[in-house]
């Protein structure tokens, strides 16, 4: 995969934007304090949410090549400021950007190239569930593999909204069984994380 220096550029200052959003929704909102704590929230939520993001992305440009199609991240920067913003009143909305594809697709293609996103989350998830039910862990490291496991499961439950942009609204044009079968098991996954 080759990308713009351009969307280099937007892939990094999104990445930084969105963990910096959830570092303050995760620190507390108006409540954070600048110190040594917030840094290692900042670097979770890079780790987490920011590799969640980013990973996201790439699959959607990855399967739009791998159908001969060409695809290109933009950043959505008013987005950007607005999930800031709102972290600090203790909610997101993460519409970071999205990857804008050229050529002759399909709505068969183009569901799975958006379900790529969301499955991508899923499977970050999944990874961050098992560490957390078959390691020992305490402490930070628990604290960053749930920080994984429940950001990346509202970054798949979000981006299954069937309406608008969304993922989940080409997904759902496409195939509607796996459209609820993708949102029941990123809506399950999101409610565990609140109980483990």
């Amino acid at each position: 995969m080759k990308f713009s220096n351009k969307e280099k550029r937007d892939l990094f200052f999104a990445g930084i934007m969105i963990s910096f959003a959830f570092a303050v929704l995760l620190s507390g909102g108006f409540n954070l304090k600048i110190n040594s704590d917030f840094l290692i929230i900042f670097v979770i939520a890079f780790f987490t949410a920011g590799i969640g993001f980013l990973l996201h992305e790439i699959m959607h440009k990855y399967f739009a090549i791998k159908y001969k199609l060409s695809g290109e991240f933009k950043a959505f920067y008013g987005m950007l400021w607005i999930a800031i913003l709102f972290s600090f009143f203790g909610f997101i909305i993460a519409a970071p950007g999205a990857v804008f594809i050229k050529g002759r697709i399909t709505k068969n293609k183009n569901g799975k190239i958006s379900l790529a996103g969301p499955l991508t989350n899923l499977i970050l998830a999944l990874i961050f569930l098992v560490l957390i039910l078959f390691l020992d862990s305490e402490g930070i490291f628990r604290m960053f593999l749930k920080f994984g496991f429940t950001i990346n499961s509202l970054l798949a439950v979000f981006n299954m909204i069937p309406a608008g942009l969304f993922d989940g609204k080409k997904v759902y044009d496409w195939n509607k069984k796996i459209y609820a079968l993708v949102l029941i098991i990123s809506i399950g996954f999101f409610i565990l994380s609140f109980l483990i």
